[in-house]
């Protein structure tokens, strides 16, 4: 069998391959260093760490398994040929959760105690007691709505409650068990938006997600609850979540994701009261990360080895 690494390459791919190598599952592995290289040793290849993109595809006469390094790729990544041919793709879903999951929370925190008012007044060396213009959130008396309840948002899920919060959960594929949250189906985003303090996002990039999160569902919010993303930012339209928090339609924000990445500099949002804004840094830092990606491959390189249904499969057509 063979298994290709597709660019570009992780700077460890070489690693990597020799720590696969000591398994002896029976893999040749190579790493491919351009497309010309992935083209010429498709042909005969099994399985891909990586991605095929449309010109590469052609030459995949005989790949049944793609472990993709992205839990949740963006828009291209599952064109319409890749969705349509056999080979059976994967996922790393999981690696991130207790890290996304602790980001999320300190925005909770953060938000709940009119953090952004307060870091304003230190800026300034103001000694100022009222500060917050938005009002104190007893969390233990909070609601929130967690929009995709994969691993990240079950884990936020559990967070949350630990602070005494009722948890609300809309997802389209309960894949985990979510004890103490009370399940929604998507239909009811608007109407569930609208009683609870925070709206938390952590919904993949898919077709039915893309600018899921507009006007409509910040009219429905309430004027003193939150908005908090950390899934994917084509997912919320910022041009509406703005004009929302400058009308007072909702409290305010936290993001760690946006539709176009960096921010741009002249955007109101990194002006604004009561506003959060991340680089998309949610797991930086975090140093078990790269140790998880490689046994989530491991894992899946013994069982197509053996025949065995493989972890983390994808729905192709929903992208995750």
């Amino acid at each position: 069998m063979k298994l290709l690494f597709t660019p570009p390459l992780r700077t460890d791919a070489a690693q990597w391959k020799a720590r696969l190598d000591e398994l002896k599952l029976g893999y040749s592995i190579v790493l491919a260093e351009n497309d010309e290289a992935v083209k010429a040793e498709l042909p005969d290849t099994d399985a891909v760490f990586g991605w095929v993109s449309p010109d590469c595809l052609p030459f995949a006469k005989r790949l049944r398994w793609l472990q993709s390094p992205q839990a949740g790729p963006t828009r291209g990544f599952y064109y319409g040929e890749l969705v349509a041919h056999p080979v059976v793709v994967c996922n790393p879903r999981g690696v991130y959760n207790d890290h996304i999951a602790q980001h999320i929370m300190m925005y909770v925190l953060a938000l709940s105690r009119g953090l952004p008012a307060y870091l304003e007044a230190q800026r300034h060396s103001r000694w100022e007691r009222d500060a917050p213009s938005t009002r104190y959130v007893d969390l233990s008396q909070a609601s929130a709505l967690i929009v995709g309840v994969g691993g990240i948002g079950q884990e936020t899920s559990l967070r949350c409650q630990a602070f005494g919060m009722t948890v609300h959960g809309i997802d389209e594929r309960w894949e985990y068990e979510t004890p103490g949250l009370l399940r929604h189906n998507a239909g009811e985003l608007r109407e569930v938006a609208a009683e609870v303090d925070f709206v938390i996002a952590t919904v993949p990039q898919t077709p039915a997600t893309e600018g899921l999160f507009n006007r409509e569902v910040f009219t429905a919010m309430r004027s003193d609850a939150f908005f908090i993303n950390i899934g994917r930012g084509a997912t919320t339209l910022l041009t509406d979540l703005s004009a929302a928090i400058a009308d007072g339609e909702i409290a305010g924000c936290a993001l760690d994701v946006f539709e176009t990445e960096p921010l741009s500099s002249e955007h109101t949002l990194w002006t604004m009261d009561n506003v959060i804004l991340t680089p998309h840094v949610a797991v930086a830092g975090a140093e078990n990360i790269d140790e998880r990606w490689f046994e989530v491959l491991k894992e899946n390189a013994k069982r197509f080895a053996a025949s065995e249904p493989l972890m983390n499969v994808v729905n192709k057509a929903m992208w995750y």
